[in-house]
């Protein structure tokens, strides 16, 4: 029987169709499975190995250099004002909370707990933070800077570093709020609450752990945006940690790509294949290595993992990757009693969450909160190239097809914030 070449062509297109919308799907879905950890396209027109934006400069492709870097972009500016209406008024209630689970909650926790007392008129107490294990306490300066803290929020919630002596913790309601709390749900649910006790703590709850906006988020609260983007920074002794930290990764490539790779989470969820596509949820050590390699990263790419410890499962990553560092490689040796030999990881977390947010490429293996508010932190600072893993069938590929959803489709909630 004869072969009819048309049939052949009909069905190698049909195949490079289904590879393509496997991938696309994948982006997609990497992004929509946080809902279940814990939820307009953006025009790219592709060159060769370059990149032309068609609009706002988001992501633009290093001419002239070695591999599938990006430049920075600072198109974009915070596009939020405070009103009038949005200063603050005196209250002689108080709302109290606490930092828990690690700066990428603390940045949402710092948020709905910000708009909470400014919707209600209270004044906010300054949070202490506690780890994963009973007894984990840290004060808030340990970590952040709380004059700037107390500082960027004047104008909109009055904080105090204490709660007065005459309030009595039973006097306090415990109040739990939906993480990215309106001011409508304010009103109808907490307001009753605060009005009756005259004092609340607030614990905020993730029914989803996805930034992406939605049809529903309507207009962004400016306070909103103030209190995600513009009220945390680290504490001197903690920031210059941090940037003596970037700076030696730097000294060792010039630029560096951070990946958020934790074996004990790697081990919890499996790596389970999922989806109509074999999309999965995370992604080994070995898996990661292979997809920067198709990308075109050379071997003497330097690399930061947010894995606490050196595993043996890692050593793939290192024999492709040798340049690859956990934090207690570069951290300073007289710094180390300090930050990582103590049983709270809180330090580590930090150290982590702040290095992914200001390095050259940010790789997450693992979707979660971690990933989604690194994003929005990357955003801020015009750090755009966040590659979301996948398989690559071929022997390679462009960094550009795998740029996070939440950039490339600029759905992610900092964009209400930052145009």
């Amino acid at each position: 029987m004869g072969v009819d070449l048309r049939q052949i062509v009909a069905a190698i297109l049909t195949i490079t169709m289904f590879v393509m919308l496997g991938q696309m799907l994948h982006r997609d879905y990497f992004d929509a499975v946080q809902e279940k950890v814990e939820g307009d396209a953006h025009d790219i027109e592709f060159h060769g190995s370059k990149v032309a934006v068609v609009e706002d400069g988001l992501v633009r492709v290093s001419e002239g250099t070695k591999g599938p870097w990006m430049h920075d972009s600072h198109d974009l500016k915070p596009c939020w004002s405070i009103s009038s209406s949005d200063e603050a008024v005196s209250s002689k209630g108080y709302v109290t909370f606490s930092l828990t689970n690690g700066p990428e909650y603390h940045i949402s926790q710092i948020t709905d707990a910000v708009m909470v007392a400014k919707h209600l008129g209270a004044t906010l107490v300054l949070p202490d933070i506690r780890g994963s294990k009973p007894g984990d306490e840290m004060n808030f300066e340990d970590i952040y800077d709380v004059d700037k803290f107390v500082k960027s929020l004047e104008s909109v919630v009055k904080v105090v570093r204490k709660l007065p002596s005459h309030v009595s913790l039973r006097d306090i309601a415990i109040v739990k709020v939906p993480t990215r709390v309106a001011e409508d749900y304010i009103k109808e649910h907490i307001d009753p609450i605060f009005k009756s006790k005259g004092n609340i703590r607030v614990t905020t709850y993730f029914p989803s752990v996805n930034l992406r906006k939605t049809s529903l988020d309507g207009e962004t609260d400016p306070v909103s945006c103030l209190a995600m983007f513009g009220s945390l920074e680290l504490q001197p002794g903690v920031s210059d940690l941090v940037e003596s930290m970037i700076q030696r990764l730097k000294k060792s490539g010039g630029r560096f790509v951070a990946i958020d790779l934790r074996v004990e989470i790697l081990e919890k969820k499996n790596c389970r294949e999922t989806g109509a596509v074999g999309s999965k949820t995370c992604y080994n050590a070995q898996e990661i290595a292979l997809f920067l390699r198709k990308l075109g990263f050379e071997s003497d790419t330097t690399i930061y993992l947010t894995q606490p410890r050196w595993e043996s499962s890692l050593n793939i990553l290192k024999d492709i990757f040798p340049k690859t560092f956990t934090k207690e490689e570069i951290m300073p040796a007289s710094k180390k009693s300090k930050y990582l030999e103590l049983e709270n990881s809180e330090y580590e977390n930090v150290i982590d969450f702040y290095i992914s947010s200001r390095s050259d490429v940010f790789v997450p293996a693992i979707p979660g909160l971690f990933y989604a508010n690194t994003v929005g932190k990357r955003i801020a600072l015009g750090k755009p190239q966040v590659l979301v893993p996948a398989e690559i069938s071929g022997t390679s590929g462009l960094s550009t097809d795998y740029i996070s959803p939440y950039i490339s489709k600029k759905n992610h909630l900092a964009y209400s914030c930052f145009c």
